[in-house]
């Protein structure tokens, strides 16, 4: 396990790119897999999560070329894959084994999907629930609720679900595990998740009807191949947008970023801390909006975050926090429960490191409030084997007294593996 040391910047400045959005890139493989044709898609982010995806497609007889610049897959339609002959291992992915369970579900052979040792200990009684209740068969440890899971597919039901929690991953199992039931299956959330699956199973021809907080899918209707642009990901924009916001005397545009309604929480959160981000440019790529994001240093003050924003910008609340660290004032956050069950308990992760570089936070179930600081402290910090964690700490080193270092940055592979060398090009440091 690597350890890297973070030096503080002077400025954030340049230009650049970030890979293409996770939750985009996972979909294509999978609806290119079960459409009929070729589907061709740019911008894919090959980050371990997205490959862990893929690898359990070509486990189950789906050719996928990848050239590093464009991946080719030749869709095998929708009754098209084959029995795995060994585990599919999905890694650190918790998007991987969900929807997964979800297509799973609908297949006629037996599959079994398993993950490394964080994925094991994530909850995936969360979509077994909805899954069995449209008669899907799977067995797990802990009655279900923990991976290894053990799916026999079959024929499936189509129902009315009414969702506990707001939760993409969730809902995007239920809708593919629906392509395969009889008649139209419905899933309603609290509130609006990001919905890159409905944009999708709209592109590539799926027969769906949103309403508010909710989508109806009906089943088995065969899906077309498409050609795909994935735009930057917006959770790894997040990052820069932070380091520019919290490093004085930055300015740095960020090119062809996906700016999803659903997505743009962290936008919202951070221009009401009084942040400086210009949207340029806005336009759409395979039926996603896009923008370029012009950012520069500012004043942060502390807010009070909750309700719908929250699950607009679940991923990007270990960033969030350290803009909260570096602004004046408290911030406190609320309705932001799910944070405990990510690759880690974010909630107490950041709260511990945050304390570690001097920061006041206190817990509390649902989120935590956060005292800002006029610098962080340094010293050593820890991961805990979470990407997002992992880069949002190197970000906060940025504005620390003398340094961080960080534990465990192996993690940060999953999901953006050019992080600490786009952080470098942009970080103008201090004379030694």
């Amino acid at each position: 396990m690597n350890s890297i040391t973070i030096k503080p910047a002077t400025s954030i400045r340049g230009e650049i790119s970030v890979p293409g959005d996770k939750s985009i890139s996972h979909r294509s493989i999978m609806l290119g897999a079960i459409a009929n044709g070729l589907t061709t898609v740019r911008g894919f982010l090959r980050g371990e999560d997205n490959m862990a995806t893929m690898n359990a497609f070509r486990a189950m007889g789906v050719e996928i070329d990848d050239d590093g610049e464009t991946v080719a897959i030749h869709g095998n339609g929708l009754h098209g894959l084959k029995e795995p002959t060994d585990v599919i291992d999905c890694g650190n992915s918790g998007t991987t084994i969900r929807l997964l369970t979800g297509l799973l579900a609908g297949q006629s052979f037996f599959s079994v999907l398993t993950g490394d040792q964080y994925l094991r200990k994530r909850p995936m009684k969360r979509v077994v629930e909805p899954l069995s209740r449209m008669g899907a068969s799977i067995l797990g440890r802990n009655q279900a609720s923990l991976a290894p899971l053990a799916i026999n597919g079959g024929d499936l039901n189509a129902i009315g679900y009414e969702s506990p929690v707001s939760s993409a991953q969730v809902k995007s199992a239920i809708m593919l595990a629906a392509l395969y039931a009889d008649g139209e299956t419905s899933v309603r959330e609290p509130s609006l998740s990001r919905d890159h699956s409905e944009r999708m199973f709209r592109l590539f021809g799926a027969e769906l009807q949103t309403f508010n907080s909710g989508v109806t899918v009906r089943g088995g209707v065969e899906l077309q191949a498409r050609e795909i642009r994935v735009p930057g990901d917006i959770s790894s924009a997040t990052f820069f947008l932070v380091a520019a916001l919290i490093t004085p005397g930055s300015e740095l545009l960020i090119r062809n970023v996906g700016v999803n309604p659903t997505r743009t929480g962290a936008i919202e959160i951070l221009r009401s801390m009084g942040g400086s981000i210009e949207l340029l440019d806005e336009r759409e790529l395979s039926g996603e909006p896009v923008a370029d994001l012009l950012v520069r240093s500012s004043r942060l003050k502390g807010v009070e975050i909750a309700g719908h924003v929250v699950p607009r910008a679940i991923d990007e609340f270990p960033a969030i926090c350290v803009a909260a660290a570096c602004a004046e004032g408290k911030t406190t956050l609320r309705d932001a429960r799910e944070l405990r069950v990510k690759e880690t308990d974010r909630i107490a992760a950041m709260a511990a490191n945050l304390r570690r570089l001097g920061v006041a936070v206190d817990e509390c179930d649902d989120g935590m409030d956060i005292s800002g600081v006029e610098r962080l402290g340094s010293g050593a910090v820890e991961s805990c084997g979470d990407h997002r964690i992992a880069m949002s700490l190197s970000v906060a080193a940025l504005v620390s007294r003398g340094g961080i270092t960080i534990s465990d940055t192996d993690c940060v592979a999953t999901s953006f593996p050019s992080f600490f060398r786009i952080l470098e090009t942009v970080s103008a440091q201090a004379a030694p």
